[in-house]
């Protein structure tokens, strides 16, 4: 079925380039993207302007696609394009067969999940985030005395999975085990680099990072899986139902699948990790670019601590300050149309389909750039500087829906959005109201594309205090 065309356009911006189809060689692909993928994708970027691309890499040949009309006809049919080949079947060694899954084992862990995440519930959870955020930063204050510098990315994580245990986990992960479960997975993702690089070798096939990789996925199924089996077994030693917990491994241990039997171990353990990540990962890097734009740009980074001088003052942030950070949550989401931390999602075509004109084969692997369409010119006035002012409230019905999409969209957008939006805002007002941040080093914001973005070199931050 062809790419249909609404009736008018969502925003103002050029059309999608009808029927056009531009192909990028071998000898221009794999040599960019074994230097430098992502200064390799831009480039790729920059020439298709828009228009669906097939990337020659010799063994397959990728459909690239950025313009946000056809990144909305990929998203909102997702069982035509599913999340399978490529990146998805390493990662579901770590991620398993759950809420990461497609088909009815997905269906089944959205439908457990989602409940977890509506306005109603995170709500309540706020003033337990406001108050692991205030805690994580008691901690800092400690570590950080006579100003030493810390890893930045390290001090981010270290603050969401405060907030994380506090909201989802209860005492059934400690923070010592959440400090292990998160470097096993920064491990696991960075080592998928050349698997990524190289989506048509087998698993039979060694390639460099596979060695780190299994080692990260035993420390994780190490540490999660006793907790299951101690929570099955206080169940038994207490109700029928599987005991009055409230935290996530209660909840999951608990639930039935789609044939009415409960989950096993291994599916209960699939969508804890699964939860993790998406708790973790996401914001922590977010965060971690957010103080580098902020570090780099004086002018927004004086706005952004007066709006918080005026919203929060001495005290610290609660739930009644955030309608309030207007510009903290323009700045978050800036930060995260620079640097989306999924840069990259691929999909499968699942049987035959026409995209813009352009036929595509059951099997073929479509490539989705936030990173990309974040960075057209027909929607966003220069793309490439940070100017979180584009996300002023009276500008939302001015952009075309799909041409910002950092969390995915359709069946599949993550279910933790407004929770990371709501955290993230949470920490940003804690930091501020109470230290200087002063990052040292590095002096560039140059990117590292692994399946996650990171910074290319180590940051590091100073927290001062500020009174």
């Amino acid at each position: 079925m062809p790419l249909s065309r609404p009736p008018a356009p969502e925003a103002a911006g050029a059309a999608a380039p009808t029927g056009t189809l531009v192909t990028i060689p071998v000898h221009r692909t794999i040599p960019g993207l074994a230097r430098d993928p992502l200064r390799a994708f831009e480039r790729i970027g920059r020439e298709c302007d828009g228009a669906l691309a097939r990337l020659d890499l010799g063994l397959t040949r990728p459909y690239l696609v950025t313009h946000p009309d056809h990144v909305r006809h990929v998203l909102l049919n997702p069982r035509t394009y599913r999340r399978e080949g490529m990146i998805w079947k390493p990662l579901r060694r770590l991620e398993g067969d759950g809420i990461a899954a497609e088909g009815p084992s997905w269906q089944t862990s959205r439908h457990i999940l989602q409940p977890l995440f509506t306005a109603r519930n995170l709500t309540s959870r706020q003033a337990a985030m406001a108050s692991a955020v205030t805690a994580a930063l008691d901690l800092l204050a400690a570590r950080g005395r006579d100003a030493r510098p810390l890893d930045l990315t390290d001090a981010m994580t270290g603050i969401v999975h405060r907030v994380l245990i506090r909201s989802f986990f209860g005492d059934r992960i400690s923070i010592a085990e959440a400090e292990r479960l998160g470097a096993a997975i920064t491990t696991a993702f960075l080592s998928l680099g050349w698997r990524m690089l190289l989506p048509f070798a087998g698993d039979s096939v060694p390639l460099p990072g596979d060695r780190a990789f299994r080692r990260a996925v035993r420390t994780v199924d190490d540490l999660i899986y006793p907790r299951i089996r101690a929570c099955r077994a206080g169940a038994r030693g207490s109700t029928a139902d599987g005991g009055g917990g409230t935290d996530l491994v209660t909840l999951l241990a608990r639930t039935r699948d789609e044939r009415g039997e409960p989950l096993d171990d291994k599916r209960v353990r699939d969508d804890v990790v699964a939860m993790f990540i998406a708790g973790t990962e996401t914001t922590a890097l977010a965060l971690t670019w957010l103080w580098l734009l902020i570090d780099a740009h004086p002018a927004a980074a004086e706005r952004l601590t007066t709006e918080i001088d005026a919203v929060v003052g001495d005290g610290v942030p609660d739930p009644a300050h955030l309608p309030r950070l207007t510009y903290t949550r323009m700045v978050l989401q800036e930060a995260l149309r620079l640097y989306p931390v999924g840069w990259v999602v691929p999909r499968t075509v699942g049987h035959r389909d026409v995209l813009d004109g352009v036929g595509l084969r059951r099997g073929a692997t479509v490539l989705l750039s936030p990173y990309l369409t974040h960075r057209l010119a027909e929607f966003w006035d220069r793309p490439d500087e940070f100017r979180p002012e584009r996300f002023a409230p009276d500008q939302r019905q001015r952009r075309h829906r799909f041409a910002y999409h950092p969390f995915g969209a359709g069946v599949h957008q993550c279910l933790g959005s407004h929770f990371f939006l709501i955290e993230a805002q949470l920490i940003v007002a804690g930091v501020l109201s109470r230290f200087r941040p002063e990052v040292v080093a590095p002096q560039s914001l140059r990117a590292r594309a692994t399946v996650t973005l990171r910074p290319r070199d180590r940051a590091r931050i100073v927290l001062r205090p500020r009174r």
